[in-house]
């Protein structure tokens, strides 16, 4: 994990270790990530309110923010000193031999396909964008977060639940012994 949030902080790309970083700390799929809005962290509570999602589940769920991910956002946050809530988090941007230009906060960000791949590459790794989610998973029931807890943080239908008790259930067993 070190090495590739090294790798993000060298892109070129601003947005990309903010976004990994706070993915690593909150199992966001991909889509919710890219699409957050302003308006959908409250600061004064540590919350993040997921929008649109992959399942109904995963749609309006809160996501308490720990330290790290707090951390994240509150720094991001002072690089868009006029930004308002209907913003994007991860605004659209053109990058030239400068830097970032052409910020554009009423769109999201394309993509982070280029600069993720590249990162990975300059971290010597193989994983994919997904693996964070699991990443941010496997550290909530290490930690001691109820299987229920975890299941609604990731926006888990029922069916899914079900699965990922089989996929996970070995942790939390691990954790607690």
């Amino acid at each position: 994990q070190s090495r590739l949030l090294d790798a993000c902080a060298a892109s070129r790309s601003r947005s990309l270790f903010p976004a990994i970083a706070l993915d690593f700390n909150t199992g966001l799929r991909l889509s919710e990530l890219r699409l957050l809005r302003w308006t959908q962290i409250n600061f004064s509570n540590r919350m993040l309110r997921v929008g649109a999602s992959k399942t109904e589940y995963g749609e309006g769920r809160e996501i308490p923010l720990n330290d790290r991910a707090l951390t994240i956002l509150t720094q991001w946050a002072a690089s868009f000193p006029s930004r308002r809530p209907e913003h994007f988090i991860f605004p659209a941007e053109k990058y030239g031999e400068g830097g970032p230009y052409a910020t554009d906060p009423a769109r999201p960000i394309g993509s982070w396909k280029e600069a993720w791949e590249a990162a990975k590459i300059r971290a010597g790794i193989t994983c994919r964008f997904h693996d964070l989610r699991h990443t941010a998973c496997t550290r909530m029931l290490e930690s001691g977060v109820p299987f229920s807890v975890v299941a609604a943080v990731m926006g888990w239908s029922p069916s899914t639940m079900i699965l990922m008790s089989k996929r996970y259930g070995h942790i939390g067993q691990a954790a607690c012994a």
